[in-house]
């Protein structure tokens, strides 16, 4: 199968944007919704498929389920960050909020920083995604960066590392298990068969290690301290 065309295009042609340009030019355009300023270029998605966003729902609702179970952890979908110089918009996000020790803050509008992991579902996005994307978020110090792989079936998830990510190995279950959120667990078959049950399983087994709860008092002690 032929790689997919990445639908992107620059709001004005030839010319390099900076991201209050960006974001005065978007707010007088009222019927824009996905667009995003990723190292001065402005890429603008096409319209979102159906896989596409039948995947995102649980995404989110695997953030959620674990966001209500821990203290201090927000989730968030496309939602335009301003991240360094840039503004883009990840799919699903889940942050440290600034009164519990996390790096993200708001500004204005938006929250501003870096998330602590950022998730983009990638369908005709691939370039951007794996290429200026990554570039990005790994500058700005996002420390957990997924991607799903819709064509190939495939997830990876990075962590970043003294500076540079490198991909989380799969544990011997077969599970992904996150480092910089504790009991955020998730198994990639499952999730490329639907099986959604299974996925909250994990996923609450997560929530009841030692693991998480060692990360609910860490989380409480700064909120407190």
């Amino acid at each position: 199968m032929a790689a997919p065309q990445i639908p992107e295009a620059r709001l004005i042609t030839g010319e390099q944007m900076s991201r209050e340009e960006f974001l005065r030019r978007w707010d007088a355009l009222p019927g824009m919704k996905n667009a995003e300023l990723i190292e001065g270029i402005v890429y603008v998605s096409s319209p979102v498929s159906a896989d596409h966003g039948e995947v995102d729902i649980p995404l989110a609702a695997w953030l959620m389920n674990y966001s209500a179970a821990t203290p201090g952890c927000k989730p968030g979908h496309n939602a335009t960050w301003i991240i360094l110089e840039s503004a883009p918009q990840p799919d699903l996000y889940l942050t440290i909020l600034p009164a519990w020790g996390g790096q993200s803050r708001f500004e204005e509008r938006f929250r501003s920083g870096a998330p602590d992991l950022a998730i983009e579902i990638c369908v005709t996005s691939t370039e951007v995604d794996f290429g200026p994307k990554l570039g990005l978020y790994q500058r700005a110090g996002v420390r957990e960066y997924i991607t799903v792989e819709l064509f190939t079936k495939r997830i990876v998830w990075r962590v970043l590392e003294d500076g540079s990510y490198r991909e989380l190995a799969i544990e011997p279950d077969g599970s992904f298990r996150s480092r910089i959120f504790p009991g955020l667990w998730l198994h990639p078959s499952a999730f490329w068969t639907g099986d959604w049950p299974a996925i909250n399983t994990l996923l609450q087994q997560g929530l009841a290690s030692s693991e998480h709860a060692a990360f609910v008092r860490q989380l409480s002690a700064k909120k407190n301290g």
